[in-house]
């Protein structure tokens, strides 16, 4: 086999796919027991060690959203907190 592209860049950004890369495939049973046991021993992440947070969607004014994701990575959890400052001074009577 010729030498193939690396499924991955230096990002860590996986690349689109390709046939040749299904056609090279193997099957699960055919890898080695020891990366078999490896794989098949890998759990989840595990218990959360805060709140789990809720999914949900919504819509912003795309000039909103545009400032909080100018702020790079981590800008949903500012934007988390920005909304939480808010409710301090704007919460609903109980």
């Amino acid at each position: 086999m010729a030498n193939p592209s690396p499924i991955t860049d230096t990002n860590g950004e996986v690349r689109e796919l390709t046939q040749v890369d299904f056609n090279n495939a193997v099957p699960f049973s055919s890898l080695p027991e020891s990366l078999q046991t490896t794989l098949k021993g890998l759990k989840g992440r595990g218990i959360q060690k805060r709140p789990t947070k809720v999914s949900t969607t919504v819509r912003f004014d795309p000039d909103v959203l545009a400032a909080f994701r100018a702020t790079g990575t981590g800008w949903q959890t500012r934007m988390n907190e920005a909304l939480k400052e808010w409710l301090k001074i704007h919460a609903p009577e109980p």
